[in-house]
């Protein structure tokens, strides 16, 4: 975001009440990013039994550690936090595996052609 937003903002009388993550270019980024969110909320379901735990897709048998910096991890955090609803919440490692899946679709779909 520019330094000077806020100035901007006061000087046409608006304010600045978010700041959205950086997903690539513009609206077509910000939409990659929804629909990835999109995609996730709707694939996880909640688990069965008396002591029912974080809903989870139901596809996701490896449960591997990624290392990764504190710079990403923090990064999936915050974007893990606005993804969320009241109703639903989302990991900032289910968003990892949400990405990574659907990147690696990409990288494969490119591949093929």
């Amino acid at each position: 975001m520019a330094k000077n937003i806020e100035a901007i903002g006061s000087r046409l009388g608006a304010k600045v009440i978010a700041q959205l993550p950086e997903v690539g270019g513009g609206a077509f980024g910000a939409a990659r990013l929804a629909g990835i969110v999109a995609q996730l909320r709707s694939r996880l379901t909640p688990s069965q039994g008396r002591r029912a735990g974080r809903p989870t897709d139901a596809r996701w048998v490896r449960h591997p550690k990624v290392p990764m910096s504190d710079a990403t991890e923090q990064l999936l955090v915050e974007l893990a936090e606005k993804a969320s609803t009241s109703d639903r919440k989302i990991s900032p490692m289910q968003l990892a595996a949400q990405i990574l899946e659907d990147a690696l679709a990409v990288l494969a779909e490119e591949h093929r052609s």
